[in-house]
């Protein structure tokens, strides 16, 4: 397995990148995924793609970042990750998780951590073999899209 990291604008993002995110994330077309990686990466946004092993297809994607604030000091948060269906109990997920583990570290994070929808038990169960621990809720309030 081959894991790299994608710069805004790389033709991957839209071609090998997208129809594995868009698992997770059904909303995201070309052009929005788009305009939110250009606005997020300044943001500190990145992406990273996990390839199978013919190393052109992609079979997991994460969307990560670091945050400063009060409660973690410096953490990395994960925002997406997700295994392409035809891929899934096969490491993807423990690859990405590592690499994003090992990527936090060298960053000088105290923590990763990442929220997890409430009917994703799957999901729920593969973060608690990888020793992940549940410590809080995450609330919402919707205020506009999507």
């Amino acid at each position: 397995m081959k894991i790299i990291d994608l710069e805004p604008g790389d033709p991957r993002l839209a071609v090998e990148i997208l129809p594995v995110l868009r698992e997770l994330r059904p909303h995201l077309t070309e052009e929005l995924f788009a305009e939110v990686y250009a606005e997020g990466y300044a943001q500190g946004l990145r992406f990273t793609a996990a390839y199978g092993d013919d190393g052109t297809t992609c079979v997991g994607v994460a969307g990560w970042r670091v945050i400063v604030n009060t409660s973690s000091l410096r953490k990395l948060y994960v925002d997406d990750l997700v295994t392409a269906e035809t891929a899934r109990s096969g490491g993807v997920g423990r690859a990405l998780l590592g690499y994003l583990e090992d990527r936090a570290r060298a960053l000088g994070c105290h923590v990763l951590n990442l929220d997890s929808g409430t009917r994703r038990t799957d999901a729920h169960r593969f973060y608690l073999r990888e020793r992940m621990d549940i410590t809080g809720f995450h609330f919402v309030k919707r205020l506009g899209r999507p």
